[in-house]
């Protein structure tokens, strides 16, 4: 009898073992969009800091140029969790039957993002954009949702143009290819402060975005059914690394500016001058009855969401 429990205990440990093994070797494939934008590199933060393994994920990060191609890859179950598309277009994909939900906040109010001209353009403000060419990223993002918004509030005469990251745009916009660039921390500061090119306007100048949560986090419908522990571990991981990249710990700061290129100060800069912790509070959608309103305004839906339909696009797992 002793041999025998002796046995049975071995294979009880044997077994919870494997399961461990199992659970520390669960993966995600996250999209996430603009690569070194201090809100999107918090999964990239957490990883590198141990914080996901602590919850038993490996996370493999795919950078996109934009919401349009990260929401996208969500959509056709490529990824398992895509990082700061627009609420416009995904307010837009689900409203014509895409299997998108919603598992967090990702960027409230939209003081990080500027549009700018080079330092010896003869533009001054938005209004003097007539027959000019104005920057947004990829459709369904944050950008192209202000872009639109600019275009109504505004009632500009400006052509939109698709262009990509802050590095193309950038590119693109000293160039001459593009009158109005558009960007975010801590990409074109340098440029800034050089006096290579001015800021014309922010996010925030656009009323429909000003306050509101402007990006996602995102999963597929098939992810979140099958792999529903796995996403609640994510965003345990997810807010623990948030909480410490706003911590005293320097550590945070470096790694950040490790990965992105530059000097911990720049880091500092970006983190404290254009992203207050609530920014980037993923356990609550901000404005979410006026954004659904702009929505239609702003020709994204056809029709405002009913709240049956918000309850199953918006779930965000509980804080544990």
């Amino acid at each position: 009898m002793n041999r025998c429990s002796g046995i049975a205990v071995f294979a009880a440990l044997a077994f919870a073992t494997s399961i461990g093994a199992a659970r520390a070797e669960d993966s995600l494939k996250i999209a996430a969009g603009q690569r070194g934008n201090w809100d999107t590199t918090v999964a990239e933060v957490g990883q590198r800091a141990g914080i996901f393994k602590k919850h038993g994920l490996a996370l493999e990060i795919l950078w996109t140029q934009g919401a349009g191609e990260t929401q996208q890859a969500v959509i056709s179950g490529s990824v398992d969790i895509g990082v700061a598309p627009g609420v416009m277009g995904v307010l837009s994909a689900f409203s014509k039957g895409a299997p998108v939900r919603v598992i967090g906040a990702e960027t409230t109010g939209a003081s990080d993002l500027y549009w700018y001209v080079v330092a010896s353009s003869p533009i001054k403000s938005l209004k003097d954009t007539e027959g000019k060419t104005i920057a947004y990223s990829t459709n369904g993002s944050s950008t192209h949702g202000i872009v639109t918004a600019f275009m109504k509030q505004y009632d500009l005469k400006a052509k939109p143009t698709a262009t990509g990251g802050p590095a193309p745009t950038l590119t693109q916009v000293m160039s001459g290819q593009i009158d109005i660039g558009w960007s975010a921390p801590p990409f074109g500061l340098k440029e800034l402060d050089e006096g290579k090119i001015r800021i014309i306007a922010s996010g925030n100048d656009a009323a429909a975005f000003k306050g509101q949560t402007v990006r996602l986090l995102i999963t597929n419908l098939q992810t979140l059914q099958n792999r529903k522990d796995a996403i609640n571990r994510f965003m345990k991981a997810y807010r623990e690394t948030i909480d410490w990249m706003y911590s005293s710990d320097p550590a945070a700061l470096k790694t950040y500016a490790d990965f992105v290129g530059i000097p911990v100060a720049t880091a500092k800069r970006t983190r404290d001058e254009f992203f207050p912790k609530a920014s980037i509070d993923p356990d609550k959608i901000v404005g979410l009855d006026v954004i659904v309103k702009d929505a239609v305004d702003l020709k994204f839906t056809a029709a405002p969401l009913t709240k049956d339909q918000l309850a199953e696009l918006v779930q965000i797992p509980p804080r544990q």
